[in-house]
């Protein structure tokens, strides 16, 4: 009996060290898709009031931990019985993706009037408290959206790098980087829209203007406009590489797709033409619905 129960404990001792291994090898895979998705959300987990920005964070985190609770599930049934409906949730994934990315672009170069003219954009962000709870559900509901087909991505690599496994081993694995990757991917970006509050209370410890925790916290201060600002890029770029990569894994056709060109360059490339590609189409169907809805 006491052989059997010793016997159990290092079956399990086995399994735990195959577990971290595994998961660190999948962890590494990931790791570009884990960067692509800290600046994603880092961008669209801004904007908010200061006081609202962490309880903003924590429901996007937990719409991030609902997703992979929904996507592990049928990731491993669908890798099991129908591989083909990740491939195609993948791709369908991808072109959100890459719509979201052009969308950004065209609204940069082509910016709202009200963006164009402040006092106009001044009397937008008057709003009463039901509209900004209704703004700030918005925000949210589309953070989760995107976090969904990211996080699709992240637990397909993840489960690639232990096909051939014990269906035990994959659903450890996948759930520990999926896990981890929801702790750290929001962990990290709780910081960034915190460092100005932790800058203002580094320069209220020391008056001196020389001090090095007042210099620092200064520092904090001026730089996190540009963090934001350099995120903003970097997160609308990620959506194009992430949505291009997709294409080019996972779509024979573009296997071949300007493979003379740097990998990154035809990622983004290829994101860029079918993102502008379903724009058009979004925006064909969107001007065809306001004509039958006039007549």
């Amino acid at each position: 009996m006491a052989s059997g129960f010793f016997a159990l404990l290092d079956d399990i001792a086995s399994l735990m060290d195959d577990v971290v291994v595994m998961s660190k090898v999948s962890a590494k895979k990931t790791a570009g898709i884990l960067g692509d998705d800290l600046a994603v959300n880092a961008e669209k987990a801004t904007g908010f009031l200061a006081s609202r920005e962490l309880p903003v964070l924590w429901d996007i985190a937990k719409g991030s931990l609902l997703n992979k609770v929904i996507i592990l599930p049928i990731a491993f049934l669908l890798s099991a019985f129908a591989p083909w409906g990740v491939t195609l949730a993948l791709i369908l994934g991808g072109v959100y993706l890459a719509f979201e990315g052009v969308e950004k672009i065209i609204h940069y170069i082509f910016p709202d009037k009200e963006d164009q003219h402040p006092e106009v954009h001044v009397e937008k962000q008057k709003l009463t408290a039901a509209e900004r709870v209704e703004a700030e559900k918005k925000k949210i509901k589309a953070a989760i959206v995107t976090d969904f087909i990211l996080s699709v991505e992240i637990v397909i690599i993840s489960l690639g790098s232990v096909v051939g496994e014990p269906l035990l081993t994959q659903i450890l694995v996948v759930s520990v980087v999926a896990l981890i990757a929801t702790i750290g991917v929001y962990g990290i970006v709780a910081l960034i829209v915190r460092m100005d509050d932790f800058g203002f209370k580094l320069i209220n410890l020391n008056s001196n203007k020389k001090s090095l925790t007042y210099v620092i916290g200064g520092v904090l201060v001026k730089t996190l406009p540009w963090v934001i600002k350099i995120l903003a890029v970097v997160g609308t770029i990620a959506l194009l590489l992430v949505s291009g990569g997709i294409f080019v894994h996972h779509i024979d056709y573009f296997h071949h797709f300007l493979e003379d060109f740097p990998f990154v360059v035809r990622e983004f490339i290829l994101g860029l033409l079918i993102g502008g590609l379903a724009f058009l189409i979004f925006k064909g169907v969107v001007g065809i619905k306001k004509l039958v809805t006039n007549r």
